[in-house]
């Protein structure tokens, strides 16, 4: 990061330039001094030596070499972008300041170097950008822009800035435009028209949405983006080739070189390569797809080293490098970050790859034109064409910076993945690299300098600052309990700070009861039972509720059920006349064990009416062990009158746009199970009831449950067991497994399992 000295230069520019902004731009006054954009900071302008570039193809640079490489080659690119106006259209932009893919993939490269160097100005020049942009990303007007990768790449520089300063503003136009996108990359019907239906969108998309679940905890951003990567691969990969067609266009015979082969873009390629790195720095190491990202990977590494040329570049067209013989150097670049990339991460052998990367980098650096830029870079496009030697991109520049980084890194160890997100700054790393907008022009003289000054110092005393709440950030995922407290246990809290709800759980499920407090607040609240989503071990419950809103999964799990009226996960009532008649809110609790091996409580409930026919009332106890998914309530039903009860114990229905679940009803065993229809964002939850076979009089339903009914006598206890599962937990992957696993489980009144 920076030193102390660079950091206090760093203010001193900042200040400067501030102050050389403070008043209207004028008119260019000399050929020195050039006329610029308000916000555009002259030491971006400042020429910067050119170092000495490596081009021997046998030799690994130093360090400082390659370092000293990417410092002048990103330092020239800011230079160039920041001497041209900043347009109002953004979309075809292709060499200043912007917000689209084209300047994005440079800020991507630019963002890296900012971490390890010792110049702020990189980084405040990022910054600058993001402000300009309100962090935001473009392409509003129409539902296929708003899910266009094109559009989502700039969101790299805007978690760069979130991961190194936590300011949730910072964040959320992205991630709001990425919960949009969710719901269509989850879809659970197949479509003729793909989202990422081109090559490119796999670098520009997949690793912002696999970096938005590492910055946030929320998985369901990779696992969204995981369908749709496979959607493409599986329409655009080849196997034989070991390569990626662009797009679909190029499997018919219309897009075909002049030999009648496929066409195979240099560049089409090294975006997939390229995204893969980035993608695999986000992806957890235990994510249960991950080695299919690294075999392709891998696959491609191989590949397309059999195809670098003599010059050390790779041809524009992979597999017919003679249709285009002139150099090209924008797919080189991905090509040379990837293999040197995968050497320093441990995917790739050393002895293998290292002479191509040596030889790609020493390439490379015959290119740099005297400017700084990259030269001989292809134009934007999507397919082979020939290219000018002077012509420059600033995805060339910004994947230069990468590769040299990577370069730089092979002179250290190899390093692991998941790659950490980039630590906090301090204070005075944000205020050295934060533009201070320029003053209105009309501040003008010392006497209206003065009354500014007051006025801001005004805005600053008067305006209510969130942070008085001291509540969690919305963004940050679960922080892991300290290691004492990591001990799988079952627990039970009443929770008169949650309006006396009653939360129970243990190593492997979580659940709740609603209290008298709700029912005083929410009249429609009732004694429905709540699932919790939980992917941890140890209890979660207490910490998640402490954020503002705790149906946000932050990496351990999340409440995203809906009781709603309904009976929830094994909620019971009396059936009388085809109508289910239940209480309210428990009245009463007492808690008799918890923090051990078993969670174990009980409860009341006052009575309630079953049509005009008998009133009744109940006390139920819980009983939660340590390693089970099933809670075993064991239920006293007392009533004004002594005749038989009818009994349902329910399931809420669900139905959304994948569907209405799956129920199943097995009389013989005593079962109820539902397997819920999927969330688009958090997948499917299963609910099993379990009862003594011999009590089932035959199922019902009504409008918002599935029913079981027992007959059941006034005053005599009777037990049932009601589980749950999550297929995004840690014990149950699919519906097969959780019904395979209740099935196992031994009838109700014989001796339980201790699962």
């Amino acid at each position: 990061m920076f030193s102390h000295s660079r950091l206090a230069l760093g203010l001193s520019a900042a200040l400067l330039a501030t102050t050389a902004l403070a008043g209207p731009v004028m008119a260019q006054s000399s050929a020195q001094a050039p006329l610029l954009s308000p916000g555009v900071e002259r030491a971006w302008l400042e020429p910067t030596p050119r170092p000495a570039l490596s081009t021997d193809p046998a030799r690994l640079p130093s360090r400082a070499e390659a370092m000293a490489a990417v410092e002048y080659v990103a330092a020239s690119q800011i230079k160039a972008m920041a001497a041209e106006p900043i347009a109002l259209s953004t979309g075809s932009n292709l060499s200043q300041m912007s917000s689209n893919w084209v300047a994005a993939t440079f800020y991507i490269g630019a963002a890296r170097l900012a971490r390890v160097s010792d110049d702020p100005e990189t980084l405040r020049f990022l910054t600058a950008v993001a402000e300009h942009y309100n962090y935001s990303v473009r392409g509003a007007r129409s539902g296929p822009t708003m899910l266009n990768a094109d559009d989502i790449t700039i969101g790299d520089l805007y978690e760069e800035l979130y991961a190194r300063r936590g300011q949730e503003g910072v964040l959320l136009p992205l991630r709001q435009r990425l919960d949009w996108q969710v719901p269509h990359l989850n879809r659970s019907a197949e479509t003729p028209q793909l989202i990422w239906w081109w090559a490119d969108a796999l670098y520009m998309a997949p690793p912002v949405f696999a970096r938005m679940s590492a910055i946030t905890g929320d998985p369901k951003y990779l696992l969204a983006a995981d369908k749709e990567w496979r959607r493409t691969a599986e329409r655009l990969w080849v196997p034989e080739q070991r390569l990626f067609l662009r797009d679909e266009r190029f499997k018919d015979d219309r897009h075909r070189n002049a030999r009648g082969e496929h066409i195979y873009w240099s560049r089409g390629n090294g975006w997939v390569m390229g995204g893969l790195a980035r993608w695999l720095e986000s992806v957890p190491a235990d994510f249960a797809g991950r080695e299919f990202y690294v075999d392709i990977y891998r696959q491609m590494a191989g590949r397309v080293i059999e195809l670098q040329r003599e010059d050390g570049l790779w041809p524009a067209s992979l597999l017919d490098p003679d249709a285009f013989p002139q150099a090209e150097t924008s797919g080189s670049v991905f090509y040379v970050y990837a293999l040197a990339w995968g050497i320093n991460h441990g995917l790739l052998d050393r002895a293998t790859y290292l002479p191509h990367v040596t030889r790609g980098w020493a390439a490379l650096n015959r290119h740099v034109l005297p400017g700084g830029l990259i030269g001989a870079t292809q134009k934007t496009g999507d397919m082979p064409v020939a290219t000018d030697p002077g012509e420059v991109g600033l995805y060339t520049t910004g994947t230069y910076i990468l590769a040299g980084l990577e370069v730089a890194d092979l002179n250290g160890p190899p390093q692991s993945l998941p790659q950490a997100e980039p630590a906090r700054d301090t204070a005075e790393v944000i205020a050295a690299t934060t533009p201070t907008p320029p003053a209105p022009v009309t501040v003008v003289g010392p006497e209206e300098v003065r009354r500014r000054e007051a006025e801001m110092r005004a805005t600053r005393a008067l305006s209510y600052d969130p942070a008085q709440l001291n509540r969690p950030s919305t963004v940050e995922p679960l922080a892991p309990p300290p290691a004492d407290q990591q001990t799988p246990r079952a627990v039970v809290r009443f929770a008169p700070d949650r309006l006396d709800d009653l939360l129970w759980e243990n190593d492997r499920v979580a659940h709740r009861i609603y209290g008298p407090a709700l029912e005083a607040r929410e009249p429609p609240s009732g004694s429905g039972i709540d699932v919790w989503a939980k992917r941890v071990r140890w209890p979660y419950m207490d910490r998640q509720l402490k954020f503002p809103n705790y149906h946000v999964d932050r990496g351990e799990g999340l409440d995203y059920y809906d009781v709603g009226r309904g009976r929830g996960t094994g909620g019971l009532g009396v059936w009388y006349d085809n109508k289910l008649w239940t209480s309210r809110n428990f009245s009463t609790y007492r808690i008799e064990e918890t923090g051990g091996d078993v969670a174990r409580f009980s409860v009341d409930y006052r009575p309630w009416p079953v049509d005009v026919a008998r009133r009744v009332w109940e006390t139920r106890e819980f009983s939660l062990p340590l390693g089970s998914s099933f809670t075993r309530m064991t239920s006293t039903i007392q009533s004004d009158t002594a005749e038989p009860l009818t009994v349902a114990i329910g399931i809420s229905k669900r139905r959304n746009d994948n569907g209405a679940g799956f129920v199943t009803r097995d009389r013989e065993n005593g079962r109820l199970m539902f397997w819920e229809p999927a969330s688009a964002d958090h997948g499917s939850l299963g609910i099993a009831i379990l009862v003594d076979p011999a009590m089932v009089e035959g199922f019902a339903e009504d409008a918002e449950n599935y029913l079981i009914l027992l007959r059941v006598t006034p005053g005599r206890p009777f037990t049932y067991l009601m589980g749950s599962a999550w297929d995004r937990g840690l014990d149950f992957n699919s519906r097969a497994e959780w019904e395979a696993f209740v099935a196992s489980q031994p009838r109700v009144g014989s001796r339980p399992r201790a699962h």
